[in-house]
């Protein structure tokens, strides 16, 4: 597999299949894998994430040509025109990535070393996922040699949601007046946290500082998760009947539905009443949301294709079966407050548009072609992972050329051009590093 620079190479890809995730023909994520992997589809079993990079928790492999390595071969792709090409054993692109660090460039390889620096992902989300936040690069370090079984790596993960559907989050907490709001209109916090904290709450303003509106964030947010068990199942069946009679005598705001909606999923949660601290973020098709790290978040339900650093670092801290971190989780935020930004992306071409975050890491692209076109992707300094969502077309470099479909992703290295044409239409986002870094 030597210094030679290969053209598009084709990922087999792994799936993650958490209790939260959409089931058979419902999940895009079960349609990519399925098509992928040229797997049947399980009707009965979640499909949550379609991983693709190389983190060791979900590697992706190389479809590397028998030539390239003097492998014996285990199968052929065979193409609509009839021509067969043999492949030898799938590698993974971790190491195949380690075998030719030239397709990295040299600005990267430089950077992140011998490894691809971003985790590409979609997302089909069907019920909450925990309340988290994922740690700073010195918090990782930390965690991961306290407690390397639950914290896998030593890396930050930023990362950001473009939205395929409809898709709903909570990110990050609400701004001054809305926090003073809840704390006036939802009397079961109070409950919890005691009404000092609340009279603190609501006598606090801007003219007292950034300071001291974290400080006073951080109390009440600490309290409210930190709450034993029986004192939230009261607060929350209080909250409950609360909510209901208010249902049927007037119309719920919008926040109070998706509360309810949550205590459905999780009854007895102390996250459905922490909702209430968190801006509950609704995202458009080609909207997208970024989270740095060490900020509050949960996805709640919908489509995406996500890209972060290479990591798979989570604290958590409620909406979920799995284990929490409350103190470490309550700790480590930042507790910024109001509205996260929403990104709509930069037109690049009349087909194309992309969507940076403020991370060195990674950005996307997302391509809708319809019949008959095509788009050229310039040749960057970095490598670049497509993933194919919808329709089929042709992939060129100039000395390769795929035929692509749904659920096909395609390694491109650095300083490479891309073609990409179709007749019938066709969808693909791109990840790559971010252009800003690049530059």
């Amino acid at each position: 597999m030597g210094a030679e620079i290969p053209g598009i190479v084709r990922l087999k890809c792994s799936v993650k299949r958490y209790q939260w995730g959409k089931v058979g023909k419902e999940s895009r994520v079960a349609r990519l894998y399925a098509n992928n992997r040229g797997e049947e589809m399980n009707d009965d079993e979640p499909c949550a994430e379609f991983w693709m990079g190389t983190h060791e928790s979900g590697l992706s492999f190389a479809v590397v040509p028998m030539e390239a390595s003097g492998g014996m071969p285990n199968g052929f792709l065979e193409r609509e025109d009839g021509f067969k090409r043999n492949y030898c054993d799938l590698v993974s692109l971790k190491d195949w990535i380690e075998q030719n660090p030239g397709v990295l460039g040299d600005k990267v390889l430089r950077k992140w070393g011998p490894n691809l620096p971003f985790l590409f992902k979609v997302l089909s989300v069907a019920k909450v996922l925990s309340i988290q936040a994922h740690p700073d690069k010195d918090l990782a370090a930390i965690l991961h040699k306290r407690d390397p079984g639950v914290y896998k790596d030593d890396n930050h993960k930023p990362e950001m949601a473009l939205a395929l559907t409809e898709f709903e989050a909570l990110c990050g907490f609400v701004g001054l007046e809305e926090f003073q709001s809840v704390v006036q209109n939802v009397p079961e916090i109070i409950e919890v946290v005691g009404t000092a904290s609340a009279d603190e709450v609501l006598h606090i303003s801007k003219e007292d500082g950034e300071n001291k509106l974290k400080e006073v964030l951080r109390s009440v947010f600490t309290r409210l998760m930190s709450a034993n068990k029986p004192v939230i199942s009261e607060a929350l069946s209080k909250l409950m009947n609360r909510l209901n009679l208010k249902r049927e005598v007037s119309e719920l705001t919008d926040k109070e539905a998706l509360v309810l909606r949550l205590e459905k999923q999780f009854p007895g949660d102390v996250g459905v009443i922490a909702a209430f601290l968190l801006n509950y973020v609704k995202l458009n098709c080609g909207e997208a949301l970024y989270i740095g790290a060490n900020e509050p978040h949960a996805y709640i339900h919908g489509e995406c294709v996500e890209c972060m650093a290479t990591s798979d670092n989570v604290v958590r801290a409620g909406l979920t079966p799995k284990p929490l971190d409350v103190q470490t989780l309550c700790s480590m935020l930042t507790y910024k407050q109001g509205f996260p930004e929403i990104l709509h992306g930069v037109p690049s071409n009349p087909h194309t548009v992309k969507y940076i975050p403020p991370f060195d890491e990674f950005e996307i692209d997302r391509c809708i072609l319809p019949g008959e076109t095509s788009t050229v992707f310039p040749a960057v300094p970095g490598p670049s992972v497509f993933v194919v969502v919808e329709g089929e077309g042709v992939m060129r470099l100039a000395f390769s050329e795929e035929l692509i479909a749904e659920g096909d992703v395609l390694f491109t290295p650095a300083n490479a051009e891309i073609t990409v044409e179709t007749t019938s239409g066709l969808s693909l986002y791109r990840a790559g590093v971010n252009s800003r870094f690049l530059e």
